[in-house]
């Protein structure tokens, strides 16, 4: 199961969003604004209160950073994609220099 520690307004955790959604990849979401259960659960888990945090039980794996999670994402998950662009509530994601027609 892959879960992912996140806050709505912060736009590494929506990049990291936006990649597992063009992969077609489902997180057990858990947002930690203004809940200091999960703040805590985060802490325990992670040793800090940053985020996106991503943990993958299947494979024993935890890490910050979006760049990371991405990579790990494509790397472990990338076979289930769908190679289709989607944007993430409202939010296009774009890899590389790349821009669609319609964010010019």
């Amino acid at each position: 199961m892959l879960t992912l520690y996140y806050k709505p307004s912060c736009p590494f955790c929506q990049r990291v969003l936006g990649e597992a959604e063009r992969l077609n990849v489902k997180f057990n979401l858990k947002d930690i604004s203004g809940d200091s259960v999960l703040t805590n659960e985060l802490l325990e888990k992670g040793g800090k209160q940053m985020v996106p945090f991503l943990v993958d039980t299947e494979r024993d794996e935890s890490m910050y950073e979006s760049n990371d999670i991405i990579a790990y994402l494509e790397q472990h998950y990338s076979s289930t994609a769908e190679a289709s662009a989607s944007s993430f509530g409202g939010l296009r994601i774009h890899k590389g220099d790349d821009t669609c027609e319609s964010c010019q």
